[in-house]
């Protein structure tokens, strides 16, 4: 079977599934109570909404008629990149597919009310920065980028070697 369909079908699936259903159970679990801990007290729950962007970078009263748009745009880049991807370069189609996933997580979350996206996880006290309340969604987000960042790394990194390679080879003949 195709890769390229069968590991973004299977994340995407299992994310959103994920996503999903983390987002009800904070809904329901988290309103309105005092912030359980999660983890040996490291990991603290807490129910917010945001409106904005990553990290809650807020652009206005309502950024929803702002970011709905954005992220179609960004889904539609993604999905170019995951058809222009070389069948075998599992690292890339993975990472692709994480932020694919992670971002429609959060644009069912943008369009089905303007209360925002759900987050629940954190804050996390890392002893020099508090890290923002997140979701699963961004969690896929964050790795699918990394991800991507060293796939995008990985190809710089061989593209180099093959043209000293060329070039070496031009210099010889």
């Amino acid at each position: 079977m195709n890769r390229k369909l069968t590991i973004p079908g299977a994340l995407l699936f299992l994310i959103l599934v994920a996503d999903i259903a983390t987002k009800r159970w904070a809904l329901q679990a988290l309103a309105g109570n005092p912030r359980p801990d999660f983890l040996g007290g490291h990991v603290p729950l807490t129910l917010a909404f945001n409106r904005g962007a990553a990290f809650g970078i807020s652009i206005g009263d309502d950024p929803r008629w702002f970011f709905i748009p954005v992220a179609f745009l960004a889904l539609g880049l993604m999905c170019v990149l995951l058809v222009r991807a070389e069948r075998q370069d599992n690292l890339r189609i993975v990472a692709l597919s994480l932020v694919i996933a992670g971002a429609i997580g959060n644009l069912v979350d943008r369009i089905r009310w303007d209360r925002g996206v759900v987050d629940f996880i954190g804050p996390i006290d890392l002893g020099f920065y508090h890290w923002p309340i997140f979701n699963v969604a961004d969690m896929a987000i964050s790795c699918g980028a990394v991800l991507l960042a060293i796939s995008f790394w990985n190809e710089d990194r061989r593209l180099t070697r093959e043209r000293r390679a060329e070039a070496a080879a031009a210099g010889d003949g």
